[in-house]
């Protein structure tokens, strides 16, 4: 509580503004007009030449903004309605015993923050420099103009030290618990879509146990001649563990969801998504309205041409330039005498390939800002789309190419070992070493200008406040940009890239899945330290799904199933000549009834578990029965009105 008694949530917002003798007084009047908004204030000097502010928000505060932006919440009465903060006391609150989620109150901190404008008649001066640059245009921003003219550096969200530090001993640092995470605390703290993607990576080591047993056994006994059958039976048990573990990821993360007050309606929100970020792609429904029929069909077909010529460019590009790139290295691998020639290959391929998905990436992201998709979270999936093809044929075809081509396993499992453990080994190395040297940079160079300045004498080093420390943080951000993707891009990418390995490519190597098991355990605790230690506290996003990764698996299980029937033709056609009868019509049968089974689980498995759908039906029941007696009132009333004002006559 503060002096007046009302309740205040810790500093969350910090801002970051350059200090310079044409900024002091904007500062000063950028304060003050926070203030009158209801935000409290703290301002500091850093290190460097930077001046910061932490922003926090009395309750009451944070629940003007949210009935301004009518976020849709749960009630007591069952109905999910847009908050007002009259009626505060009837709205459920979270399972942590808030009212607001990190979600909401991070939306509610960016439409205080950024809708701070003028409303004055006139334009009104802030700054000293010259021209127009320093005045504040009637209905503009204050903000966004102090970022245009540089005062504004950043604004940010700040590590709740409480609330980081218990995650770090229960959850990062806690390696006894193996895949057990505490994932409401999570989804408290760092917002829905990470709490996914960790609860998804959860459940999908824990089912990784069963496969992982089952080809440790396949390794190390010979099981004598019954052996050959035994692949088979692991294909058809993998392909059914597989499906069953995306049926019921969807039941799980849909009781998540309901237990997380999140609902569907959060995907047609494109601000929800982003928040602070307004989505000038989608027509308002004015315009929507006010065209004909002619003209919305026309744009209709035009966003859907748009989309099918992009998505065209990005096949034609990959078959035509990273195919042949694909397949000369994997037969230059394949006819490469020593094993240091092929190091040496593997090196240049790897520096190379990142080269050129780099540049795929950037292209893809061009691509989609000239498509009019729904919103941000359609614009999202669409870029993962095109760039998990880029990853999928770098990836899989030189692996297809000496399982199906030249039919040499032993060089199949060698460059499965090197893209799993070696690759992993790496790329962990990479973004547990990248981000800290990058911090450590920043400090240093915070240093050397705080020395240039003469504002702190040699020997005497230190931050004003672990706002600086944050702010020098590299920002949780994908590696191709951060335009519609944060950092679980990568992440999810290398989800799916180690699922496409150990499924495609079960039956010629089982034992890869205990090695992708140990992976994911180490996976858990080392994105889990990297969140809460090395990044700044990262944007909270809502989603209701995995977006177009859950796709993505889904069609690697498909693809595994043709890829593994082939693997098994090779394997028992040892002479080459695809006569393996009734063996070969065996195999195509079970990889029909298999692909059958593929799409009818989805039917028999329901995506929701029972008392979701029942809460869910009821909410829809309850909505549909308070409607109906509002507009049997309202016309009531206005039958009475019309009654009475006859009778007058």
């Amino acid at each position: 509580m503060d002096h007046t008694g009302t309740q205040v949530m810790g500093f969350e917002i910090g801002i970051a503004l350059s200090d310079s003798d044409a900024s002091l007084e904007t500062v000063q009047f950028l304060v003050g007009e926070m203030k009158k908004t209801g935000l409290q204030i703290e301002t500091f000097q850093g290190l460097s030449t930077q001046l910061f502010i932490k922003v926090a928000a009395p309750l009451k505060t944070l629940a003007r903004a949210a009935t301004e932006l009518q976020i849709i919440k749960p009630t007591q009465l069952g109905m999910d309605l847009p908050f007002d903060w009259e009626e505060a006391h009837a709205f459920v609150k979270h399972p942590d015993g808030s009212l607001f989620s990190w979600c909401d109150r991070y939306r509610c901190y960016q439409h205080l923050i950024f809708g701070i404008v003028n409303h004055s008649n006139s334009p009104i001066v802030i700054s000293k420099l010259p021209g127009n640059r320093g005045y504040w245009e009637v209905g503009e921003s204050l903000v966004r103009k102090l970022e245009s003219i540089g005062i504004v550096e950043q604004v940010f969200p700040l590590h709740d030290e409480y609330m980081r530090k218990q995650l770090l001993k229960n959850w990062a640092l806690n390696w006894g618990d193996f895949t057990q995470q505490p994932i409401d605390d999570i989804h408290s703290y760092l917002g829905t879509q990470i709490a996914t993607y960790f609860a998804f990576l959860g459940m999908f080591t824990r089912w990784m146990a069963f496969p992982a047993t089952f080809g440790l056994a396949l390794h190390l006994f010979s099981f004598g001649p019954v052996k050959s059958l035994l692949l088979p039976v692991f294909f058809v048990s993998i392909t059914l563990w597989a499906i069953l573990f995306c049926q019921f990821w969807k039941r799980k993360h849909s009781a998540h969801l309901a237990r997380w007050q999140v609902e569907c309606f959060a995907l047609s929100d494109p601000a929800h998504n982003t928040p602070g970020i307004q989505d000038v792609s989608l027509p308002s429904d004015v315009e929507r309205t006010s065209k004909g029929k002619e003209d919305i069909q026309r744009t209709e077909w035009f966003k859907f041409l748009m989309r099918f010529r992009n998505d065209a460019m990005m096949i034609f590009s990959i078959i035509c330039l990273q195919l042949p790139f694909e397949l000369a290295y994997a037969h230059l691998y394949e006819v490469a005498g020593s094993g240091i020639t092929r190091f040496g290959l593997s090196a240049v391929y790897l520096l190379a390939i990142q080269y050129f998905t780099r540049i795929g990436g950037k292209i893809s992201v061009g691509l989609i800002k000239h498509e009019s998709n729904e919103n941000r979270e359609y614009q999202a999936n669409s870029l993962v789309y095109k760039v998990f093809g880029l990853y999928f044929m770098q990836t899989y075809i030189g692996l297809l190419y000496h399982a199906l081509l030249h039919r040499n396993f032993d060089t199949l499992r060698e460059m499965l070992l090197e893209r799993l453990i070696i690759t992993e080994v790496i790329q962990n190395f990479v973004e547990s070493s990248f981000p800290y040297l990058k911090y450590i940079y920043n400090m240093h160079k915070a240093f050397r200008d705080s020395k240039r300045s003469n504002e702190l004498s040699e020997g005497k080093v230190k931050f004003a406040t672990k706002t600086e420390n944050e702010y020098l943080k590299p920002t949780y951000a994908a590696s191709i940009g951060e335009e519609f993707e944060d950092g679980l891009f990568d992440d999810y990418l290398e989800l799916a890239l180690r699922f496409g390995l150990v499924t495609m490519f079960a039956c010629a190597f089982p034992l890869v899945f205990a090695f992708a098991s140990l992976i994911n355990l180490m996976e858990i605790r080392m994105d889990a330290f990297k969140l809460l230690t090395m990044f700044k506290r990262p944007v909270p996003r809502v989603a209701s799904t995995n977006g177009a990764w859950l796709n993505i698996f889904q069609f690697l299980i498909v693809t595994s199933i043709c890829t593994n029937c082939a693997i098994l033709v090779c394997l028992y056609d040892k002479e080459r000549k695809w006569k393996v009868e009734p063996g070969l019509a065996a195999i195509l049968v079970m990889e029909h009834v298999l692909l059958l089974v593929k799409f009818g689980f989805s039917r028999f498995i329901p995506e929701e578990p029972a008392w979701v759908r029942a809460s869910r039906m009821k909410n829809v029941a309850q909505a549909q029965d308070t409607c109906s007696k509002q507009l049997l009132g309202s016309v009531s009333g206005e039958r009475g009105e019309v009654h009475e004002m006859h009778k007058t006559e």
